[in-house]
């Protein structure tokens, strides 16, 4: 094994104490203490500049792009013409860059509870932010919780792009915050939600379903690979009150649309919903099957 030099700084992500991922760090672009969480911004050797929220990296600039394509344009396609969109979370930006993408958006909301981590991103992670300056795009720092809870709004599709299910996200998992995300969705609406590895935190997204099994018709849960997360295969959560991810699926619709993807397409989209027998067995209760 190469000995490391002692100056050497690395960040050292452990995961419910099984598994652990390192990252050489180059320098620290910043770091801050909000009312929530401990936020840090590195340049790393090989993944470019990566945010970290309590010590657990969020994202990099080598393979955000993954993320944020699959959170985003899995239900943009899917939905016939989406308009409104409410995010929540999501502060570096990220999953709005690629939502305004589409020309259909009239308005996309982003309620961030942490108002350092937006402002730590646009000045250090430019890169991966939206444009803050589109006039479709509102930015509202509070409680997304209480956001969803009050507004009279209704959107096509509502996005939680969420941390890990502790701290600050917790309520985000439970079913009051279902319930009233599903009341503020269009008759066709589609909610979309972080669920996690299905390698570790199965315990966290069977529960998830069960939450929000009595409020849509259709339940799916969606794989997509990522380097920087435990386990290297990450996942969200398909709810919807009518629409079948992939009979809904007009691959045609995603070639005419021109916008330029790295990771997502037609192909992996349908894909991705095709599960393998581990998590099947784990969630095939609670889940719809897809093709129909």
């Amino acid at each position: 094994m190469e000995k490391r030099n002692p100056l050497d700084l690395w960040i050292f992500e452990t995961n419910r104490d099984i598994v652990a991922l390192n990252f050489k760090v180059n320098r620290t672009l910043f770091s801050g203490k909000s009312a929530y969480q401990k936020i840090d911004i590195v340049e790393t050797s090989g993944h470019g500049r990566m945010l970290l929220n309590d010590g657990m990296v969020m994202l990099s600039e080598r393979d955000e792009f993954i993320y944020h394509e699959m959170i985003a344009h899995v239900p943009l396609f899917v939905h016939p013409e989406p308009r409104r969109v409410l995010v929540i979370g999501g502060g570096d930006g990220g999953t709005v860059r690629e939502i305004l993408k589409h020309r259909s958006v009239e308005r996309v909301v982003m309620v961030e509870i942490d108002g350092m981590v937006v402002d730590a991103c646009r000045e250090h992670l430019p890169s991966v932010g939206c444009d803050f300056d589109d006039p479709r795009f509102e930015l509202r720092i509070e409680d997304g919780v209480e956001y969803v809870a009050a507004a009279n709004e209704r959107f096509d599709i509502v996005i939680v792009d969420s941390t890990d299910p502790i701290g600050p996200a917790t309520p985000l998992f439970n079913r009051q915050f279902y319930e009233n995300a599903a009341a503020k969705l269009t008759s066709n609406g589609i909610l979309i939600t972080q669920s996690e590895s299905p390698f570790y935190d199965g315990d966290i997204q069977k529960p998830m379903f069960e939450n929000q099994r009595p409020l849509f018709k259709r339940l799916h849960l969606y794989l997509f690979s990522n380097m920087t997360y435990p386990g290297g295969l990450w996942s969200f959560g398909f709810a919807s009150k009518s629409l079948c991810p992939v009979a809904d699926l007009d691959p045609d619709r995603v070639s005419r649309s021109g916008i330029p993807m790295r990771y997502y397409n037609s192909d992996v989209h349908r894909a991705a919903f095709m599960l393998p027998n581990f998590v099947r067995e784990k969630l095939e209760p609670v889940l719809d099957p897809v093709g129909y």
